[in-house]
């Protein structure tokens, strides 16, 4: 490889933007929102910066999250933030384009896997690939990917969740649910207001969700006192919440999420289906962090469930993984255009 080009793996997420340089590791962990000048249509910050404006931007500034669902939102924004990323990443190597392999939620279409990499290659990229979230997340937890044996990855971001059975180097199964973090943020709220009548913003909802959630039969253990604007008088009210209308709030969503690996189950293959029943379901990205997720599924499915090291982190991990042993994953990484084995190597 040239000294002046860089191989680049991102974890394009709804919720954050992961950036792996290959040769150094994860270099960047920054949340996926823009600050916006409506006017003007400036980038006023983009990251950290802007997401200390949710909810707390003046007239005419908008802080927007350009990803929905795990798809591209707003595709301008959405380049314009890779752009920013990329140059932060590079440093004084940013005058030359670097090739770049981008997750994606397997249930993307055609039409969505297109927008990802046109908007990767307006933002500065040579060259752009992809690999599935649930691959690249089998990858980084340490699966035998590559072997003839079922392996089955949940990878749980901020928009989707997407499942998947995977052996020899395929996902023989899979599935993508828009049921993950930003649902239950989004049950949080619906919550508070129809019991509390009290409106709260993005980020008091995932601080509840980080400090109170849990998924039965975990133990709903805890309170704490949340402050919003009342819904009766539009003045602002602090109210005494406790852990258990919080579980209850967020069991739609661990439904969801166990019915969709009993439906990608029940399409698996018997002899890998066994397979999976003794090496066990293995639990990916922020969303497995919730607590009693793992035990509420390991239960309904009576299958073990375990949690991989450091989740949130498995998916940029397994594409870095991948950009770093092309000859052990290159089968994995594509071309949307024409789904051939990546070489980096010419």
């Amino acid at each position: 490889m040239s000294v002046f080009t860089r191989d680049i793996g991102i974890d394009l997420g709804t919720a954050s933007v992961l950036v792996y340089i290959k040769g150094k590791g994860i270099v960047l962990r920054e949340p996926s929102v823009v600050a916006v000048d409506e006017t003007t249509h400036t980038i006023i910050d983009v990251g950290t910066g802007a997401l200390n404006m949710l909810g707390r931007t003046p007239r005419g500034i908008s802080a927007i999250r350009p990803l929905k669902n795990g798809v591209i939102s707003d595709y301008d924004l959405t380049e314009r933030m890779i752009h920013y990323y990329l140059k932060q990443v590079l440093g004084r190597f940013s005058f030359a384009r670097p090739r770049v392999v981008v997750c994606v939620p397997s249930g993307v279409t055609e039409l969505e896997r297109r927008s990802v990499v046109e908007a990767t290659m307006d933002a500065g990229s040579m060259d752009t690939r992809l690999i599935e979230e649930p691959v690249a997340a089998a990858i980084g937890a340490g699966l035998p990917v590559t072997k003839a044996g079922g392996c089955m990855v949940v990878d749980i971001g901020g928009g989707t969740t997407d499942i998947a059975v995977i052996s020899m180097s395929s996902a023989v199964v899979k599935e993508s649910v828009a049921m993950a973090g930003d649902k239950v943020d989004e049950a949080i709220t619906k919550h508070m207001r129809r019991r509390h009548n009290l409106h709260i913003g993005e980020r008091t909802a995932e601080r509840i969700k980080i400090q109170l959630a849990v998924v039965s039969p975990e133990p709903a253990v805890g309170a704490m006192d949340i402050t919003g604007r009342s819904i009766i008088s539009g003045l602002p009210r602090t109210e005494h919440i406790e852990a258990a209308e919080i579980s209850e709030a967020v069991e739609e969503v661990a439904v969801a999420i166990i019915e969709a690996i009993h439906s990608v189950l029940e399409r698996t293959p018997p002899e890998l289906a066994s397979d999976i029943y003794q090496n066990g379901i293995t639990l990916t990205g922020g969303g497995a962090l919730l607590g009693g997720l793992s035990r509420r599924i390991q239960t309904s499915m009576r299958i073990p469930c375990q949690v991989a090291d450091n989740p949130a982190d498995c998916v940029v991990r397994g594409t870095g993984m991948a950009l770093e042993n092309m000859e052990l994953y290159g089968d994995l990484v594509y071309d949307y255009r024409k789904p051939v084995r990546y070489d980096f190597q010419r």
